[in-house]
């Protein structure tokens, strides 16, 4: 895995939201290491221009492939799914990240490259189960966490979109 060179750190999580996608990201992750691909970097930033979720190899019999993953969630609503969310601004952002993170790295800069997302649509629950543990970082003011009763499935959609002028 890439190690954090040059005001690249790992992202502090401290938002409720936050600490939620994270946990849709290793899902994602964990997803595409059963695919077959290969974790180089996950939460990568580029100061002040933008983060990549998951940057993985996909190695094949001829050539490899970077693949540069969006990994979003959203509640089912009328406003659109998951991988609606990713907008063209929002393309544009992790395009320009991505071309950070080969000038930072040009081991992988040879590669093809490609943008996936990784889209989760959640329905609002209707239960949910309330666990306790003393030692969690993430209870609400009373000890207690709600956790998820579901894995939810991921809709991997390969080649989201391109980077024109690349």
């Amino acid at each position: 895995m890439v190690k954090p060179t040059n005001g690249h750190r790992p992202l502090t999580l401290t938002s409720p939201k936050q600490r939620q996608g994270s946990v849709f990201e290793q899902q994602a992750c964990q997803f595409l290491q059963q695919q077959g691909l290969i974790l180089i970097a996950q939460n990568w930033q580029q100061p002040k221009i933008g983060e990549l979720d998951l940057v993985m190899l996909e190695t094949g019999r001829t050539w490899s492939t970077l693949v540069f993953i969006e990994v979003r969630q959203r509640l089912r609503s009328s406003f659109g799914d998951a991988a609606l969310s990713v907008t063209k601004a929002k393309q544009r952002k992790i395009i320009k990240t991505a071309k950070y993170f080969l000038q930072q790295y040009p081991k992988y800069a040879q590669f093809e490259c490609r943008f996936d997302v990784i889209a989760y649509d959640i329905e609002r629950p209707t239960s949910s189960v309330m666990s306790h543990n003393a030692n969690d970082k993430n209870n609400d003011k009373d000890g207690f966490i709600e956790r998820p009763t579901l894995r939810y499935q991921p809709e991997w959609i390969l080649g989201a979109f391109v980077a024109t002028a690349w």
